[in-house]
This record gives structure tokens, C-alpha cells and sequence, in this order.
């Protein structure tokens, strides 16, 4: 039973990265042929008559560290520059504006077409309305810088403020007069403490000996998150606070003192293991939830017509944001707003809550497959860019000699 257990996890893994890198080759995202995955195999085993039961309650559990991973990983990648100021707005104009609008009309949609009450079809909306940023990011490589970049921004946020507003919306009870108090009350406490957090870390990160340095500093901050969630604070904010001065000490200019040389030697070593983990923690939620997922569902007429309603909000919309924040490539980057890990984990809380009983939830595979898919849209027509620039160098270089 052991050696089963040992060959199957391992043989998974190497099967998501194959089906990664056969993802980034076709423009399939991995999100989506993983959850196919997981759902034929839960065919082929319901066959044979052999049932994983121990999946059900891993769900929530490896999704939620792979939550925590997500916003870690995103925010080390963001770098809080003077000359990324007007870039970083932008995002964060799209990502509000686009999260806010999506948020109205899929809370109305839920309401008149599915007669859920007012509170829970908000917080139903707003698990929906959050751009993953764990299957945004890896969609995007082969794109312009600019374009690689907002995306990073935009999602990041996204992921932060969705589930800051999320958990804000849960704690209130769909109650206005308890919401910005749990939003903001929350986040200042959690700011500070995170500050502290961070700070404590920038002084262990590269003074830790051993061969052991990273994975107790991740279990530090794993600790952090569930003591936030226990003390009612907003955890994530802890985490993304820590990932994002460890990522841009110069905000702490007082506190440089505590970096050692080798300081970004230690830092790129430490986003790798975090980017490895984040792979293996996310290839395994997809592959369980595929596997979890209840394929009769997903074949509900309601499920059907409540994802195409919600595609219809959020592109037109989109599209219209990109074009009023005066983006460039708003053609591709239109495409680019799937949902993932972090709108199913959220769903799966909000389904817990009294007034969901009757959500299909099938629409929300659905959608998250659908948008998943439509982001290999971004890359429409890159070949005849590409082709296109080489041939004015051509005629340029042409001219010159």
C-alpha cells in the first residue's frame, strides 16, 4: 500500500508537468487539462469500482495552501518601482472597476435568475468575480513586457482584494454596517502585524544556517495565516505584505541593516522553492477537483445558461475598462481573466453558508474551464505580430544599408 501510494503521487506529478509543458506549447492552460484530467480518471475509476474518499475533505485543505502559496508567489513577483507607479494604477483602475462591475451584475444575476437571496448571491458573486492569478501569469509568457506586466499587477490585486472582501462580506453577514469595519478593521491590524512579520523574516531569511533555511520560514508564515484566521484579522494580507517587502526592501530604507550580503542570491533561491511548490500544491488541487467535480452538474441547463450569461458580462465590460484605462494590447488582454483555485476555494466557503443550497454548481466548473480556455485567445494573431515586426526590420535594415 505504501509503494502504491509513493508511485502514484509521484507518477501525478510528473503527469501535471508534462501536461504543463504540453499546455505552454498548444496555449492550453494546464488549469483546464488537469481538471479534465481528474474528471476521466473518476470515470475510468467509478468503472472499476474504486472510490478515493480521502479526497473530499483534502479539497478545502490543499486548496487553501495553495491560496496562500498563490498570493506569496504574486507577491514576490511584484516590484513597487517610482517608474512602474503609472502601470501599477492602471491595473488596479481595470482590476477594481472590472471586480466591482462583476460583482453588481453577477449578485443581480443569481438573485432574478436563480431566486437566491441578497447576501449569499453576493458572496456567490464575488468568488466568481476574481481573476486567478496562478492561470493569468503562466498564460501570458511570449506577450510584451508591458503586457506581462500589467497582467501580474491586475491579477495579484485581484486575488487580494477579492478574498480580503470576500472573507469582509462572510464575517458581516451581507450586513453594510459590519462590511467596512471587517474590511478595514481587519486589514490595518493585519498590516501591521504583517510589517512585523516581514521585518522578522528580512532579519532570519539569510542569517538561518543549515542546510534547512526556507520551508521553515513557509511554515512560519502558514502559522501566521491560520492564527489571522482564528483572531478574525484578514491573513492574506499578512502574507502579502511579507512576500511583497521581501520583494522591495528599498521600502524599508531605515531597516537595510538587516540584510546581509547575498541577500538576492538567497531571494532567488527562495521564490524558486516557492514557484516549485506552488506547481506541486496547484497541479494536485486541479487534479482532486476534477476528480471531486460531479459531472451531472455540469450538464444542468441552468449551470449552462448562467456561465453564458456571466461570459457576457465580463468581456464586454472588460474590453471596455482596457480601452478607458488607454491599455495598448486591450485586444489580447481582453481575453485574459480567468478564474481558478481561488473562485472555487471562495465558492466552496460561500456554499457552506445558509441560501446556496440550490446554486448549480456545475456553472461554476463551468466557468472556470471556459475562461481558463478563452485565455489562449491572447495569443491570437502573435505569430503574424512577430512575423510582421521581422519584416519592417527587414525593410529598415533594407533602407539603411
Amino acid at each position: 500500500m505504501t509503494n502504491t501510494t509513493i508511485l502514484a503521487f509521484s507518477a501525478l506529478l510528473v503527469f501535471a508537468y508534462l501536461l504543463d509543458v504540453f499546455g505552454r506549447r498548444t496555449r492550453l492552460p494546464s488549469v483546464v487539462l488537469l481538471v479534465l484530467t481528474g474528471i476521466a480518471a473518476r470515470q475510468v475509476l467509478d468503472r472499476i469500482d474504486l472510490h478515493l474518499d480521502w479526497i473530499d475533505p483534502m479539497v478545502p485543505v490543499v486548496g487553501t495552501i495553495g491560496l496562500i502559496l498563490i498570493v506569496l508567489e504574486g507577491a514576490l513577483d511584484l516590484s513597487l518601482r517610482r517608474e512602474r507607479l503609472r502601470l501599477i494604477a492602471s491595473a488596479a483602475f481595470v482590476m477594481l472597476a472590472g471586480f466591482a462591475g462583476c460583482v453588481v451584475g453577477f449578485t443581480l444575476l443569481f438573485q432574478h435568475a436563480l431566486g437566491v437571496a441578497f447576501a449569499p448571491a453576493a458572496l456567490a458573486a464575488i468568488s466568481v468575480s476574481v481573476i486567478s492569478s496562478a492561470v493569468a501569469i503562466p498564460s501570458v509568457t511570449g506577450l510584451t513586457e508591458h503586457t506581462r506586466e500589467f497582467v501580474v499587477y491586475e491579477s495579484s490585486l485581484s486575488d487580494i482584494i477579492g478574498v480580503l472582501v470576500f472573507y469582509a462580506w462572510l464575517e458581516s453577514a451581507g450586513r453594510f454596517g459590519l462590511f467596512l469595519p471587517a474590511l478595514f478593521g481587519g486589514f490595518f491590524l493585519s498590516l501591521i502585524a504583517a510589517i512585523v512579520a516581514a521585518v522578522g523574516i528580512l532579519f532570519l531569511i539569510n542569517r538561518v544556517e543549515g542546510h534547512v533555511r526556507f520551508l521553515p520560514l513557509l511554515a512560519a508564515l502558514t502559522l501566521l495565516y491560520a492564527i489571522g484566521k482564528e483572531l478574525h484579522l484578514s491573513p492574506l494580507v499578512l502574507i502579502l505584505v511579507c512576500g511583497l517587502l521581501l520583494n522591495n526592501t528599498h521600502l524599508l530604507r531605515r531597516l537595510r541593516g538587516l540584510l546581509h550580503t547575498g541577500y538576492d542570491d538567497t531571494l532567488r533561491e527562495f521564490k524558486g522553492l516557492v514557484v516549485e511548490l506552488t506547481f506541486a500544491v496547484k497541479s494536485f488541487f486541479f487534479l482532486m477537483l476534477g476528480y471531486w467535480t460531479d459531472v451531472s452538474a455540469m450538464t444542468d441547463w441552468r449551470a449552462w445558461a448562467v456561465m453564458v450569461a456571466s461570459l457576457g458580462m465580463i468581456y464586454p465590460l472588460r474590453y471596455a475598462l482596457l480601452r478607458l484605462a488607454r491599455q495598448p494590447d486591450a485586444s489580447r488582454l481582453v481575453w485574459i481573466a480567468p478564474r481558478g483555485l481561488i473562485t472555487v476555494l471562495l465558492f466552496l466557503t460561500a456554499a457552506t453558508t445558509p441560501g446556496l443550497d440550490g446554486f448549480p454548481f456545475g456553472a461554476i466548473m463551468l466557468f472556470v474551464l471556459t475562461t481558463a480556455a478563452l485565455t489562449a485567445f491572447s495569443h491570437h494573431g502573435q505569430r503574424r505580430d512577430v512575423s510582421t515586426a521581422e519584416s519592417g526590420a527587414e525593410v529598415i535594415a533594407g533602407k539603411e544599408t
